[in-house]
């Protein structure tokens, strides 16, 4: 009789509490950009001129709120990514030595610790304790969201290599795309009625929940790869790993890294300034209707990434996909830019591209290295991917001014932001297009098709792959 853990409605039980994982944190993630007015608003009000921006126009009115500056806005986000980037690389290493379990727990209790000091922080009005502890807050989230995606992307590619892999990836990228979708349609709406610090500690309250699930993922991992037979295999493969294997993982996989990060400058920085955005180039929009309206990226991510997914696995052409979202992300800039097109147009379209890069990119790494090194190559690409974002942050910042409080940023600084945009763009297309030379070069892998790769042969790692692990194991491959 099969053992539970081989029927595929263990896996997919699996994938729910996986996808739950980073439900919570996405919606905290991206909280500040729809609370940027009261974040950037002034310590006090005149009397009679206090405005929360639920209105139709705030041009006119004082927004009251903690008094931060463009830049030390958008340092919140920066510090959040380079954060990533320093720690997803020991993180990646860690899970790949210690195990999935050990990843779920300490990982999703960061998140929780840093969500509760960043609302804190919001307590400390006027204080210079205020930015610190919000940064710090930000920091430690950062340390446990980043890290805990990488090990919900370990525990995908181990139950779902060479089975539903890109629906799986879609599927979890959809659950945490819920939670920011979430965020934009009600986070504005519940701020209005309870307050700022009330906000912040709703969405501590739902990192907690991902920690439940971290939970109950650690134990349907466990007693399923016991079942299999697998957990000692694992686990030898894993004592095996050394940090000295960065160096040859192959070129695929670097210019794969470029490809997601370059990608990605254009999509987290913009998302991070859309509201704001909105309000000040396009008329007649609350932040209410602005919030809504940026977070359409995440609302299209959410309804197609799942369908991108079984797409993706049924064609394969993985490659092709990734330049042809980059290729078709630059009119969304364009547009953005140089245009006064109703912004949703901008925001639907960029959702679009996202989800298809998204279902595309990140399921392609365990293509190209050992499921025993993933954890570290996962890891890697998402440090690679963080300092992108986090640089990006930082010039945006720069770029939209230094000053407290002011109303309207000039348009003429948005449009640089999008030129700057537009240029992470193209990046990303020269990066995808030298992907696929390489890959055409060394077998194809990126771009085989369903028909044309059986699952026996898609289980089998990659020859460019296998040699991480040669000199110790002979020619392992995955076990799953």
């Amino acid at each position: 009789m099969a053992a539970a853990a081989e029927r595929a409605s263990y896996r997919f039980v699996v994938l729910l509490f996986n996808c739950l994982l980073t439900f919570g944190s996405y919606f905290c993630f991206d909280i500040p950009s729809v609370l940027q007015e009261q974040l950037q608003g002034n310590l006090t009000c005149p009397n009679g001129t206090h405005h929360n921006s639920t209105g139709h126009n705030s041009t006119l009115d004082c927004v009251e709120g903690l008094g931060m500056t463009p830049a030390q806005y958008n340092l919140l986000y920066a510090i959040y990514a380079w954060t990533n980037a320093v720690v997803v690389i020991l993180a990646g290493f860690l899970i790949d030595k210690l195990g999935n379990r050990f990843g779920v727990f300490v990982f999703s209790f960061l998140t929780v610790l840093g969500s509760s000091i960043f609302a804190l922080g919001s307590h400390f009005k006027g204080s210079p304790y205020l930015l610190p502890m919000m940064l710090t807050g930000r920091l430690l989230f950062g340390s446990g969201n980043g890290s805990l995606t990488i090990v919900q992307n370990r525990i995908t590619a181990f139950w779902f290599k060479g089975k539903e892999l890109a629906l799986a990836f879609g599927l979890t990228l959809s659950f945490s795309r819920l939670g920011s979708v979430l965020n934009f349609f009600f986070t504005q709406q519940f701020e209005a009625k309870f307050g700022m610090q009330w906000t912040l500690w709703g969405g501590t309250l739902l990192c907690v929940l991902g920690f439940v699930s971290a939970l109950t993922v650690s134990v349907l991992d466990k007693v399923g790869m016991k079942q299999l037979g697998l957990d000692g295999v694992i686990q030898q493969e894993s004592k095996k790993v050394r940090i000295q294997d960065i160096r040859r993982l192959p070129l695929r996989y670097w210019l794969l890294v470029l490809t997601i990060m370059f990608f990605y400058n254009g999509v987290f920085p913009f998302v991070a300034d859309a509201s704001k955005f909105i309000e000040d180039k396009y008329s007649g929009y609350s932040q209410q209707a602005a919030a809504y309206i940026a977070g359409a990226v995440y609302d299209s991510s959410l309804l197609l990434s799942a369908a991108a997914g079984i797409l993706i696995d049924y064609v394969g052409l993985r490659g092709i996909f990734a330049v042809s979202c980059a290729a078709l992300t630059l009119p969304v800039f364009a547009l953005l830019a140089f245009t006064f097109v109703p912004p949703l147009v901008s925001t639907v379209w960029l959702g679009i591209t996202y989800s298809f890069a998204a279902a595309s990119m990140w399921p392609s790494i365990p293509l190209v290295v050992p499921q025993a090194t993933l954890g570290t190559a996962m890891g890697l690409a998402t440090s690679v991917q963080m300092i992108g974002v986090g640089l990006s942050n930082l010039i945006v910042g720069h770029i939209l001014g230094t000053k407290s409080s002011e109303l309207k940023i000039p348009l003429w600084r948005w449009q640089q932001m999008m030129i700057f945009m537009l240029a992470n763009t193209i990046a990303c297309i020269v990066a995808s297009v030298s992907l696929n030379i390489v890959d055409k070069k060394q077998g194809g892998t990126q771009n085989r098709t369903r028909k044309g790769a059986p699952v026996e042969q898609e289980d089998r790692e990659p020859a460019d792959a296998a040699p991480l692990l040669d000199d110790e194991t002979g020619n392992e491959g995955s076990v799953s």
